[in-house]
């Protein structure tokens, strides 16, 4: 009888974006990103010399601007 496998939960893509590539997943210019960052709702770590955006802290962001819009959805969807 073969065993059954757990499926993995999702991951995303990557972990980690760079800067340009937050603007394009948001849909924001790079003056509104850093004053996001600034204002720390938009968490972000640095590597180096390089300040990437976490995936998760992109999701809370986004989550963040929906709870301010009162949009309610669903989160399994």
């Amino acid at each position: 009888m073969p065993s059954e496998t757990p499926t993995p939960a999702a991951v995303p893509l990557r972990h980690l974006y760079k800067i340009p590539e937050a603007m394009r997943l948001l849909s924001m210019s790079r003056s509104v990103i850093y004053e996001q960052i600034r204002a720390g709702r938009l968490r972000t770590v640095n590597q180096g010399r390089a300040r990437l955006v976490p995936a998760l802290a992109i999701q809370q962001y986004v989550e963040l601007l929906m709870r301010e819009s009162g949009v309610e959805y669903d989160q399994a969807s």
